[in-house]
């Protein structure tokens, strides 16, 4: 019964990655290279899946300010090979290539580029969806009436999971001034999580690879350095500028220059740990998923095991990537509230 159950919900979710790989027949050599680079890479457009043979594409909107101004305009003018709209184009290769470029003096120049890309998209949709968890929470406390009021369904989740991150991580890490950096430490959490669960079902809205991109954790990284450096306190400072260690290694400067170092470090290292876990997961299932297109041409009995077989292992990777969904979310949420505890440690 569980197999069975599995199998329906692995097929369920797999099968616009396997409508879309097969728009490469008819004659289309099938290059899994190009199929796990198109789904991780952003992109202008949204594909949904292909059916009989045409992709069922969402335009995305264009906001660009060009050498002749501001352009504003939907992606489908200009994704199309060989397309240019207002003097705008996307790059098929060169260091620009899928990019929006413009032709200046006989060269190609990248403008001022603020488009909502899908990896922006599937942003905004996950920062929608955290609200309306919050909201719906916030909400039931409201309509309570009684004092020791007992919470039940989603609000009583969203307790639990705030009450799980505040007690085990937040508080013991941060210290005393916990209150002041529980609410970015608590939208990290839920927005690195329910990101990463959306990115485990390939149909929209759903499906980008947002914290599989290294703009998206490099700023979250930020955040985390700015919230540690902007409110760390003076004994902080003091131990990066002039910390208890002998005069010569001071007088070098050999130890602040290791501590000013580590002020780069320590965001540099959370955003490749949770970048490099998503994109890893997303490109495995995807490479499984290639299996069975790579293996058609080896005749039915081989196809067929194969395509089993790559079943199974989806079922067990889209299975643990639910796992790696909960502990990248806590892990950055453990570590910047690590940081940020250390910058406020007192003498």
């Amino acid at each position: 019964m569980f197999l069975r159950y599995a199998l329906v919900v692995a097929i369920a979710l797999v099968a616009p990655l396997l409508a879309s790989a097969s728009g490469h027949g008819d004659g289309e050599a099938f290059s899994p290279k190009e199929m796990v680079m198109e789904h991780l890479a952003d992109s202008y457009e949204w594909h949904i899946t292909s059916f009989k043979g045409h992709d069922i594409i969402v335009p995305l909107p264009v906001i660009v300010r060009s050498s002749t101004g501001w352009h504003i305009f939907s992606s489908d003018k200009i994704c199309h090979e060989g397309s240019v709209y207002e003097g705008l184009y996307i790059a098929r290769e060169g260091k620009y290539k899928d990019k929006i470029v413009e032709d200046v003096d006989g060269a190609q120049k990248r403008p001022l580029d603020i488009s909502l890309t899908k990896t922006a998209c599937g942003a905004i949709f996950s920062l929608l969806v955290v609200m309306i968890l919050f909201l719906v929470a916030a909400r039931a406390y409201k309509k309570r009436d009684e004092v020791d009021y007992c919470p039940k369904g989603l609000a009583g989740l969203m307790e639990w999971l705030i009450s799980s991150i505040l007690d085990s991580v937040i508080k013991p890490c941060v210290g005393s001034n916990w209150r002041k950096f529980a609410p970015y430490l608590l939208t990290a959490f839920f927005f690195i999580f329910v990101t990463n669960l959306l990115g485990l079902i390939p149909i929209f809205p759903a499906g980008a690879n947002v914290t599989g991109n290294i703009t998206v954790t490099l700023f979250m990284a930020v955040m985390t350095m700015l919230a540690v450096n902007l409110f760390g306190s003076k004994h902080y400072y003091k131990e990066i500028f002039w910390p208890d260690v002998p005069v010569f290694l001071k007088a070098i400067p050999l130890m602040p220059l290791i501590e000013i170092i580590g002020i780069f470090t320590k965001p540099f290292a959370l955003m490749m740990r949770l970048f490099a876990n998503i994109l890893a997961g997303h490109s495995i299932i995807l490479s499984l998923c290639c299996i069975i297109f790579v293996t058609v041409h080896m005749g039915a009995a081989v196809n067929g095991s194969m395509t089993v077989v790559a079943l199974l292992f989806m079922i067990f990777m889209n299975c643990l990537e639910l796992l790696v969904a909960f502990l990248q979310a806590y892990v950055f949420t453990m570590l910047s509230s690590v940081f940020i505890g250390l910058a406020q440690e007192g003498h």
